[in-house]
């Protein structure tokens, strides 16, 4: 049952990304990526640091080696990013008004990057997959709530991909299709993270760790920096109540799980 619940959860983001994707216009996914960039930033956080750590801390593993685990997370990650493997921007043609790129930016910044954006979004899936097997593994509920805060960054991650490679010179079909086949790769992380990890429990709260450094890094370095502009106080309204909503969605779903 446990594999069950890691397959469905490493489709979700994916499909749901897609399914979005497909049925809406360009201008329309631009508002809604905006929104759920907020949304995600409070998911990510708050699962972080009031759920995955909490868990993890609460077992025998050495205090000093999980903080080492969690600076070492954060540095990996850091250096997928300078690999240009592990972040994506979200922004895209015309989705503000508040950015000062020439018309074009966006197409000039993709060009032969459409494919590189798809093999680092294919290793970011894995890597997600994995760790949603392992808080599966380690609690069933703990993998629904560290599965929803990969779900709300995988959607608007996976839409704002599509757009770079509509820019980059793919097709609507195309690059919804590839995108598709990328977040595949987050099942085939989920399935060996299950018979991979499985055995090992005694790794579950490193695991459990650098998850947490994953959506803290991504909070932190990718998502958060969107959202610092000066906007109009309605915009920044928006966003608060966003961030809002996504960490009360999690305290919600830790106090019911108490």
């Amino acid at each position: 049952m446990t594999l069950l619940y890691i397959v469905i959860a490493t489709l979700a983001g994916g499909l749901l990304s897609v399914l979005i994707a497909a049925s809406l216009t360009v201008k329309l996914l631009g508002k809604l990526v905006r929104h759920l960039v907020s949304l995600s930033a409070g998911l990510l956080l708050a699962t972080a640091l009031l759920h995955v750590l909490p868990e993890a801390f609460e077992s025998k593993a050495d205090t000093h080696q999980l903080f080492l685990t969690l600076l070492a997370g954060l540095m990996f990650f850091f250096l997928l990013e300078k690999a240009e493997l592990y972040r994506h921007n979200h922004h895209h043609e015309g989705d503000d008004p508040h950015h000062h790129h020439h018309h074009g930016f966006d197409a000039e910044q993709a060009g032969r990057g459409g494919w590189s954006v798809l093999v680092g979004d294919s290793i970011h899936n894995f890597c997600d997959g994995i760790i949603i097997a392992a808080a599966f593994l380690a609690d069933t509920h703990l993998g629904v709530v560290t599965a929803l805060a990969i779900i709300a960054h995988e959607i608007p991650q996976e839409v704002g991909d599509y757009i770079v490679l509509l820019n980059a010179g793919f097709s609507r079909a195309k690059a919804l299709l590839y995108n598709a086949i990328s977040g595949l790769s987050a099942v085939v992380g989920g399935v060996l993270g299950y018979f991979i990890v499985g055995p090992w429990e005694a790794l579950f709260p490193y695991l459990l760790v650098a998850a947490s450094s994953s959506f803290i890094y991504v909070a932190v370095a990718d998502l958060i920096p969107q959202l610092q502009r000066r906007l109009p106080w309605r915009e920044t309204a928006s966003q608060l109540a966003w961030l809002a909503v996504g960490m009360g969605i999690v305290v919600v779903a830790v106090g019911s799980a108490h």
